[in-house]
């Protein structure tokens, strides 16, 4: 960018010399490898709040949810996959309410939701199975 001719009448801020004993403004504080104090933010760039990777049974919650949707139109196979989805989003969620830099609630919501809907068509499944075996052929 053009400098205009103003800004070169203006002098220009020197930077402080650190060793300058005149100097009354505090001093930041530099970061040292072995200091223990907590930092701001996690450092992941915001992508734990898109894929909470330090909360994984909320992310096996919603995988299993996810990939079980299939599931509903395999026989009885949806039964186990949503109780997992279930198990794992309670879990996830149960995590990320105690720790909240863990994040996940939704992904663990998705995984509970996904499950029920999976638990759901499971037993319409056997229920479904079961009435078929036992009435017998039509007439």
């Amino acid at each position: 960018m053009p400098r205009d001719d103003e800004d070169e009448d203006r002098p220009r801020k020197r930077r402080p010399d650190p060793d300058d004993e005149d100097d009354d403004r505090p001093r930041k504080r530099r970061k040292r490898e072995d200091d223990d104090r907590p930092r701001r933010g996690s450092g992941d760039g915001g992508v734990g709040y898109v894929i909470p990777y330090k909360n994984a049974p909320a992310l096996a919650g919603y995988y299993i949810g996810i990939v079980g949707l299939l599931a509903c139109f395999l026989f009885g196979l949806s039964l186990f996959t949503g109780a997992a989805a279930m198990i794992f989003g309670i879990i996830g969620f149960n995590r990320a309410r105690k720790n909240p830099e863990a994040h996940g609630t939704a992904h663990a919501w998705i995984g509970i939701i996904l499950g029920l809907v999976q638990v759901l068509a499971g037993c319409g499944w056997a229920a479904g199975g079961i009435s078929m075996l036992f009435s017998g052929p039509r007439r």
